[in-house]
C-alpha cells in the first residue's frame, strides 16, 4: 500500500472514531479545530488521488446532486408503527387483550419516552451503508440515501468486522430539543425560516431534495433494532 493510500485509511478510521465518540458516545476526544484538520488533510490527500476516494470515505457525506423526487423503496419485512391510547378504557382494553392472548392474570409492563421523529430503516451489505427509507405506509418507504449520510451518528462503515452480508438497522432520525432552539435562534438571527416544532423539522429535514440542505439540520439518529 502507498504512503497515500496508508494515510487516507488512517485518517479515515480516526475521524470515524471521533463521530462515534461524538456524535454517539457524547465524549468527544478532540477539540473542532483538531476534528477540521484531520477531515482537511483527507480532503487533500483525495484531491491529490482521487483513484482513492470511496462511498464511505467522511468526505463523502454531503455530495449528492438535488433529486427531482424520492424513488420508492419496498421493505423487506413491515415496518410496523405503535398505536395510540387515548383515554383509561383503552388502556384497559389493550391489557385485557393482551391477558386474554396470553392466558396470563398478571402482567408486568415497562414504559419508556417515545423519540418523536422519523421512523428510518438503514441498509448496509458487506458492512457498508448502501440504502437508507422512510417507513411510509409501513410496506413501502422513500429512498433518502443521500440525506440520511449527511447525518453523523450514522456511520458509512459498520465499525468492527464479522458483520453479515446484509443487515438491516432500524431506528428513529430525530432532532434534540437544544439543537431545534439553537438552530431556530440562528434562523431568527439570519432572518431566516424557522422550524414549526421538533418532530416538523426532523420529518421536513429528511425529506429535503436537496441533501445540502439536510446537512445544515441538527439531526440525530437512535438505532432501535
Amino acid at each position: 500500500m502507498s504512503s497515500a493510500a496508508a494515510r487516507v485509511a488512517r485518517l479515515r478510521e480516526l475521524i470515524a472514531d471521533h463521530n462515534h465518540r461524538y456524535y454517539v458516545l457524547d465524549e468527544p476526544a478532540v477539540s473542532d479545530a483538531e476534528y477540521d484538520a484531520l477531515l482537511r488533510e483527507l480532503q487533500d490527500l483525495e484531491t491529490a488521488h482521487p483513484e482513492l476516494v470511496t462511498t464511505e470515505s467522511p468526505t463523502q457525506r454531503v455530495g449528492a446532486t438535488p433529486a427531482s423526487h424520492f424513488a420508492p423503496v419496498r421493505h423487506s419485512l413491515p415496518m410496523l408503527s405503535l398505536d395510540n391510547a387515548f383515554s383509561d378504557d383503552e388502556v384497559r382494553d389493550f391489557t385485557r387483550r393482551i391477558t386474554e392472548r396470553l392466558g396470563r392474570a398478571s402482567l408486568l409492563f415497562s414504559a419508556e419516552p417515545k423519540l418523536d421523529g422519523l421512523a428510518i430503516s438503514l441498509r448496509y451489505e458487506q458492512g457498508l451503508f448502501v440504502q437508507g427509507a422512510t417507513r411510509g405506509d409501513g410496506a413501502s418507504g422513500e429512498d433518502v440515501t443521500a440525506n440520511l449520510r449527511t447525518i453523523r451518528a450514522i456511520p458509512l462503515k459498520l465499525r468492527g468486522a464479522g458483520w453479515p452480508p446484509v443487515l438491516e438497522v432500524r431506528g428513529e432520525v430525530y432532532m434534540p430539543r437544544s439543537d431545534f432552539e439553537r438552530y431556530n435562534a440562528a434562523a431568527r438571527a439570519a432572518g431566516g425560516k424557522v422550524l414549526a416544532n421538533p418532530r416538523n423539522g426532523a420529518a421536513g429535514s429528511l425529506r429535503q431534495l436537496d441533501p445540502h440542505v439536510t446537512a445544515q439540520r441538527p439531526l440525530a439518529f437512535l438505532p432501535m433494532a
